[in-house]
């Protein structure tokens, strides 16, 4: 029997514990106007997004680790898709500390960035996890593969009801959502896939704001908060704040979130297309 669609009271999950996935990957996949239509979306073959994460310790905040997303092209059963991939990684100097190697990576359909497939691999210090999703939207059914170093391999079958998207290819179709036609204060929902559960999260929209990155540069931006899971990094709500670029390209300029011990940064490094 399919597992049903857990909500917001259900037990918290285990969270990535490093900077990079603390930002990133709860964050960024929070965001959806319309789940199902076809979209004009703000990115294209060849782009490549580069972060930097910072961690504040009483009152330094510390280059901590990197974030790269990088967008191709391939074929899936037929299929024109995208394969999105992001590599996150602690700096090799705090690696005695607390080494960081994560690999995202997703497929999902270019006219509509609906998911095929999603694995998630990750090595944080001496924890392990690990998911694997397959979208089968013939009988309707997300099927996902995981185990982590506090539990067992396990599988798990749940009902394609409505749209439900991975962390990664929920990255990309947040940027096509039109902020200009939001209002502030008003919540966009979005189904995620996160670990082994399913889960119906939000973002808030707050409007726009002019921004300082820290080289001195101002961006102009929509802002908004983010609903998150509660879990081991985080206590759940709103405690997470996005800056987005206010163009036709929407790239995150800014995340900053608070977690149980201090809170984290990340800034925009480098954006390109090749």
């Amino acid at each position: 029997m399919a597992c049903r669609t857990k909500n917001l009271e259900a037990k918290g999950l285990r969270l990535p514990k490093p900077v990079i996935a603390t930002l990133f990957f709860p964050l960024i996949s929070i965001i959806l106007k319309a789940q199902n239509p076809a979209v004009s979306l703000p990115f294209r073959v060849g782009e490549v997004v580069k972060y930097n994460a910072y961690y504040n310790w009483k009152f330094v905040w510390l280059n901590a680790g990197t974030a790269e997303f990088y967008v191709t092209d391939t074929v899936f059963n037929g299929i024109p898709a995208y394969h999105f991939k992001s590599l996150g990684s602690s700096l090799s100097s705090y690696d005695w500390f607390f080494k960081v190697r994560e690999r995202f990576e997703s497929i999902a359909r270019m006219s509509d960035l609906a998911p095929f497939w999603f694995i998630r691999d990750s090595y944080e210090g001496s924890y392990k996890a690990f998911n694997r999703y397959r979208f089968s939207y013939a009988d309707s059914t997300l099927f996902v593969d995981s185990y982590t170093s506090d539990r067992p391999y396990k599988q798990k079958m749940f009902t394609l009801d409505k749209r439900i998207y991975d962390v990664l290819s929920a990255i990309y179709w947040c940027r096509s959502i039109d902020f200009s036609k939001l209002k502030k204060g008003d919540r966009v929902p979005l189904t995620m896939a996160i670990d082994d559960g399913v889960y119906d999260l939000f973002i808030r929209y707050l409007g726009t704001e002019k921004i300082e990155h820290r080289n001195g540069e101002i961006f102009d931006t929509y802002k908004f908060s983010v609903m998150l899971v509660e879990g081991t990094i985080f206590k759940g709500g709103e405690d997470m704040v996005v800056w987005v670029s206010r163009d036709d390209k929407k790239v995150p300029i800014l995340v900053e979130a608070k977690i149980l011990i201090g809170s984290v940064k990340a800034y925009l490094l480098e954006y390109k297309v090749n």
